[in-house]
């Protein structure tokens, strides 16, 4: 799955984190995302900025299918308007009043937003990922690139996603999210069936896989801060 250029597809969360009615907050390349799931389940990704003063969305909350802003209570629907001001109840806002959404899609066991509003393939698109059915098994930060983690794991050059063939048992379903130029947020998920014995050891690994990563990070900084 390509994820360079213009519409290309990030791994922010996986699925099973974010429960009806919850909110959460989320980061891709600098940028401050609110993550909501509305009442039937449909996922939403929006910037973490309400249009009113600036508050994060992402602590806001689920009400009647749209979400709240926690500061003054401006809701706002799926489509990102705002539909009511609780200090002006008989008001109907007018429609220039609105959160700006994100292109999102949910597949494989995580919901995925796009950089830009067009262009890139769908993630559902991906037949190594439509091979199997995914299993959650945790999300990690990493304090180091994603281009580290990725070329470490044995991602594919210039993918965010990919189903690994080594260093694990099983077929495991790995997704980078690239926080920021030195974190990121690595997915991970196994190919059913997976037994309790192998998800333990899968998240074992990855934690082995994020301590050698920022050691590496750490070397790095270390020897460009001497240099």
């Amino acid at each position: 799955m390509s994820v360079t250029g213009e519409g290309g597809w990030y791994p922010l969360m996986l699925s099973a984190d974010l429960a009806p009615g919850t909110t959460a907050g989320s980061t891709m390349l600098g940028r401050d995302l609110a993550v909501w799931r509305d009442g039937q389940g449909q996922a939403h990704v929006w910037d973490d900025r309400c249009p009113h003063r600036g508050m994060r969305l992402s602590l806001g909350f689920v009400r009647e299918g749209v979400l709240a802003c926690l500061y003054h209570g401006w809701r706002f629907g799926a489509d990102g308007r705002c539909v009511h001001i609780p200090a002006h109840p008989d008001l109907s806002p007018p429609g220039t009043i609105r959160a700006a959404p994100l292109r999102v899609a949910e597949c494989w066991g995580l919901i995925w937003a796009a950089a830009a509003d067009e262009g890139g393939a769908l993630p559902e698109d991906d037949p190594a990922l439509a091979a199997a059915s995914w299993v959650p098994v945790r999300s990690l930060r990493i304090e180091a690139p994603w281009q580290g983690v990725a070329a470490a794991i044995g991602m594919p050059e210039g993918e965010l996603a990919a189903v690994l063939d080594r260093d694990v048992d099983g077929r495991v379903l790995a997704a980078l999210l690239p926080v920021g130029e030195g974190a990121c947020m690595l997915h991970l998920l196994a190919a059913e069936p997976a037994e309790v014995v192998r998800l333990h050891d899968l998240a074992d690994w990855g934690q082995d896989v994020r301590a050698r990563a920022e050691e590496r990070a750490g070397q790095v900084f270390l020897a460009g801060a001497v240099a």
